[in-house]
């Protein structure tokens, strides 16, 4: 696989109220949800994945220790919103990265879809890489390690980082994919059961 020099940020620090259990724990795939998509940012191209934890940093803790590619942050602020996961994360970046991969544990992806829009991304050279179908956009979206700035500096009064999409200067370039895998999203016990019976066909490989 070619060097991307990208590190994942993955957001696990939610309250899952609306799943009434925590997600990252949901089994997924013959592990855990937080385990598949971990596993899928590193097999996609990244060189190391920063897991944001929250209100279930303990029991999500022993599944992210003795992982040398996998770094834990905790956000103790995760009850003010995502943004602050997404910063918790930025600020545990490397120096000297090219690219910062951002997904949410319920955000299910495959890590040939994930391995798509990075090698885009750095095929274009683009400040922002996403995928979208049927005319929506999905998600890993990828950022150049230049927006870490940026990044660092989004609020949830400015719309997280939307704001960054629309900077003027800032070149967006969406990648259109035949399958709604770049858009599942799990938040509700439903929509856990019909992501369990929909995956294996959404999942497959159309590279």
């Amino acid at each position: 696989m070619p060097d991307y020099n990208a590190v994942g940020i993955l957001l696990a620090a939610g309250e899952s109220s609306r799943m009434g259990r925590p997600k990252g724990l949901l089994p997924w795939r013959g592990t855990t949800l937080v385990e598949y998509q971990m596993n899928s940012l590193l097999q996609g191209g990244c060189d190391r994945v920063i897991v944001v934890t929250g209100k279930y940093d303990e029991e999500m803790a022993p599944l992210l220790k003795d992982r040398p590619s996998i770094t834990r942050v905790y956000n103790p602020k995760y009850l003010e919103g995502k943004t602050t996961s997404i910063k918790a994360g930025v600020w545990e970046l490397p120096d000297g990265i090219h690219s910062v991969v951002l997904l949410a544990v319920d955000q299910p992806r495959p890590a040939w879809v994930i391995e798509k829009v990075l090698r885009k991304h750095t095929d274009f050279g683009a400040d922002i890489t996403s995928p979208g179908y049927d005319g929506h956009g999905g998600h890993p979206l990828i950022f150049d390690a230049g927006l870490r700035t940026d990044l660092a500096a989004i609020t949830e009064e400015g719309e997280g980082v939307r704001a960054i999409f629309k900077k003027p200067d800032i070149d967006h370039h969406r990648i259109e994919f035949d399958s709604a895998v770049v858009r599942l999203d799990i938040n509700t016990p439903e929509a856990y059961e019909d992501a369990l019976a929909s995956y294996t066909e959404l999942a497959k490989s159309k590279l």
